[in-house]
């Protein structure tokens, strides 16, 4: 059975379209070619830092973002940046008695973001916070430790069959692949999605989905018992 749901923070909980547009602004650069630059990136497997050495090569992603800061423009989220499916969702899991949890690659400064937006959730973890970052299996480790489940247990729902599903999977949980956002829209592993527990296109299927399949776990260990 499925004790506890761990989500990836941006681009399944969170709509980056807004931060995007605005390091497109700051660099100087047109949005729209912003985001085919983000595309051939995400298409090519690289790390999305690499979308800002393409238009400045010495770009260094920690010191931009204290420029940002100490300029009055910090990276930053809010409600508005929240998928309107993620807080129903967070809620409905949580009111099946599940163990829910957020964790995902972010800058430390996410936490409190995230904490100030009272999501029905129990544990809040940045890849900052942490000292490391998916796909690193050492980052699964962490927020299996963290949630107190073992990791069979655990579903981990993500947007990046490479960054989520299959380092999930990997770790021992089970995984669902969200089809939205830049990668969920790109990125194609068909392999991958095919050893996923589910695949969604939005996160109003899950709860009714983790509840289904918990009664069929349910009534199959009953009939093993008996």
């Amino acid at each position: 059975m499925i004790r506890a749901v761990l989500f990836d923070v941006g681009g399944t909980i969170l709509d980056e379209t807004h931060e995007f547009a605005a390091w497109a602004d700051r660099l100087g650069i047109p949005r729209h070619t912003f985001s085919a630059v983000f595309g051939a990136v995400i298409a090519r497997g690289q790390p999305y830092t690499e979308v800002f050495r393409v238009f400045r090569p010495d770009f260094d992603l920690a010191a931009e973002r204290a420029l940002r800061a100490a300029a009055g423009q910090p990276e930053t989220f809010g409600e508005q940046d929240l998928y309107p499916d993620a807080r129903a969702c967070l809620a409905a899991l949580k009111a099946q008695g599940l163990f829910v949890g957020l964790a995902g690659n972010q800058p430390a400064h996410a936490g409190p973001l995230l904490s100030a937006m009272d999501l029905a959730v129990d544990l809040i973890g940045t890849s900052e916070g942490w000292g490391v970052e998916k796909p690193a299996p050492g980052f699964f480790e962490r927020a299996v430790a963290e949630s107190g489940h073992d990791p069979a247990s655990i579903l981990y729902v993500g947007d990046r069959p490479d960054n989520d599903a299959r380092p999930a999977r990997l770790a021992g949980m089970r995984t669902c692949l969200i089809r939205r956002g830049p990668w969920g829209h790109v990125l194609d592993m068909p392999e991958e999605a095919g050893r996923c527990l589910f695949r969604i296109g939005s996160l109003e299927e899950l709860p009714g989905l983790v509840t289904r399949h918990n009664a069929l776990s349910s009534e199959n260990n009953s009939q093993i018992a008996g």
